[in-house]
């Protein structure tokens, strides 16, 4: 029986969210998708989330969050990765910081999927290695479910792509997010991985990674601190749809999802003030 999940990439800000809002459950719908995961790490005003955004989040079809190393930005959020069962931090964090690193869920179908997430080291903050955080992982999910998706947050795409290949035929797709482009190197890998080095962004592509591209371009010529605010044109959704075997958890296809979003005019449309930076990224 085949088994479908859309894997989304880093949801940035207020207009990330809406396009999720907007978009999602006719999707699920019209693709016949078991599972939605999604990288939210982004999604409270460029960084972080809190209590009523994963909540905002779960009930526009997001069955899993992910996040990355942002997960701790709003201070607000600390009891969500004690309580939520399906919001999962890199498990390659210390095994005292809040929350878990990967979690195991009944899908819609009926299938149990386990969802790990990891976090890279390359240009990135001190951490633990995700390759052995992985590995006891494994140990645990052992047995409970042959559906395991993994989301590499990284900046570097060779930990990435190591990752897939040391991965490939114990888990059923492997994605990369983070830094918030689109690659065009999905594929399913020979014992039946799929792998793709980033999901992409969720959210204003008017923007620098998704942040007010003047305010982005006035920092990087002047080397003054300057707050980078959420951007609001050219909302995209991005992500994968993969494909896999519901009983073996080996993926046989792997699509790219690309769909643009226009939000309608008000004082609620994204960029409302609520969606502001509090500080410099």
């Amino acid at each position: 029986m085949a088994f479908r999940t859309l894997l989304i990439g880093d949801v940035v800000g207020k207009p990330g969210r809406e396009a999720l809002g907007a978009i999602l459950k006719d999707l699920v719908q019209s693709e016949q998708i078991d599972l939605v995961v999604a990288n939210c790490e982004n999604a409270a005003a460029g960084s972080g989330i809190t209590p009523a955004i994963y909540r905002e989040l779960r009930q526009s079809g997001v069955d899993v969050v992910t996040m990355g190393d942002h997960c701790y930005r709003k201070k607000e959020s600390m009891p969500l990765y004690e309580s939520e069962d399906r919001l999962v931090r890199p498990a390659n964090l210390p095994d005292v910081a809040a929350g878990r690193g990967w979690t195991i869920v009944q899908t819609s179908s009926g299938h149990m999927a386990a969802v790990v997430n990891l976090q890279g080291r390359t240009f990135m903050k001190p951490i633990d290695c995700p390759y052995a955080a992985m590995d006891r992982a494994l140990e645990q999910i052992d047995g409970r479910t042959k559906l395991i998706f993994v989301d590499m947050h990284a900046e570097a795409t060779s930990d990435k792509i190591a990752l897939g290949w040391l991965l490939d035929g114990k888990v059923t797709a492997v994605v990369g997010t983070h830094t918030h482009v689109q690659t065009a190197d999905e594929r399913v890998l020979p014992q039946g991985t799929a792998y793709i080095s980033d999901l992409g962004m969720t959210g204003p592509y008017d923007s620098v990674l998704g942040r007010d591209k003047k305010r982005v371009v006035r920092f990087l010529t002047t080397g003054m601190p300057i707050y980078f605010d959420v951007a609001t044109d050219d909302i995209h959704l991005c992500g994968v749809i993969v494909t896999a075997d519901g009983e073996t958890g080996r993926a046989t296809q792997i699509r790219r999802v690309n769909i643009p979003f226009v939000p309608t005019p008000g004082p609620g449309s994204p960029g409302s003030p609520d969606d502001e930076d509090v500080g410099q990224e």
